[in-house]
């Protein structure tokens, strides 16, 4: 069995990547990095970090031009400024429509371009990060349950029924993960889990605001240097 690891060098895919090469080992997992037109490169830098300590190949795809048109406050296109409050703040500024974080459908591409290099690459199984509190009150809809689903089979389906889509977060908190994360000994101290792109991460944004918090009540200090 080989499996193939969304890593986007946060929290979430990390432990994914964790699991995968607890279960599979090293020599039968990749790992899966997408550029898709953000205002940095920290989470780039942060997953070569991460794969070549899990001694994993890492393979780099860009997906830039599949959202030149949108307006998205992480795209260094966009004039929109990030967020530097909670989600549930921003759902509220928003009247539930998802964040201005929101990438459209970033999964649903990342899971799709991840499905032919799994078919190409001889891998039976694609993990991804997505977890509930990311999908809460519709802040990110392609975390949620029934958007993992409905492309898991979709995904199974286009195969050939040879690749199946494993989201082992989807129904957790993000201090679920971290637990998770914690108990596999992962290399948290590696992640970039911040929206900007400065030396520190910020703190205050949405992402850091979530990270600090599970980290908190996992009962342990976040490695991350705000």
């Amino acid at each position: 069995m080989k499996a193939l690891v969304l890593l986007s060098g946060g929290v979430d895919s990390t432990t994914c990547l964790g699991i995968a090469v607890d279960k599979y080992g090293s020599e039968n997992v990749l790992a899966l990095s997408v550029s898709y037109g953000q205002k940095h490169i920290k989470e780039i830098e942060a997953a070569r970090q991460i794969a070549s300590h899990y001694g994993v190949e890492l393979l780099e795809l860009d997906l830039s031009k599949m959202f030149e048109f949108s307006n998205c406050s992480l795209l260094s296109k966009s004039d929109m400024e990030i967020p530097h409050e909670e989600y549930a703040k921003q759902l509220e500024e928003t009247d539930g429509a998802p964040v201005s974080t929101y990438v459209p459908f970033r999964n649903g591409l990342f899971l799709s371009s991840a499905a032919a290099i799994a078919i190409s690459r001889d891998c039976e199984e694609i993990y991804y990060g997505a977890h509930a509190d990311d999908a809460a009150g519709n802040a990110y809809p392609d975390c949620s349950e029934a958007f993992n689903s409905a492309m898991g089979r979709a995904i199974y389906l286009g195969s050939g029924n040879m690749v199946k889509v494993v989201a082992p977060f989807v129904g957790k908190t993000k201090a679920d993960v971290v637990g998770m994360g914690l108990k596999l000994k992962v290399p948290y101290e590696l992640t970039w889990s911040c929206y900007e792109g400065r030396d520190k991460p910020c703190g205050s944004c949405g992402t850091c605001i979530d990270r600090k918090r599970a980290f908190e009540l996992n009962g342990v200090k976040d490695p991350a240097a705000y």
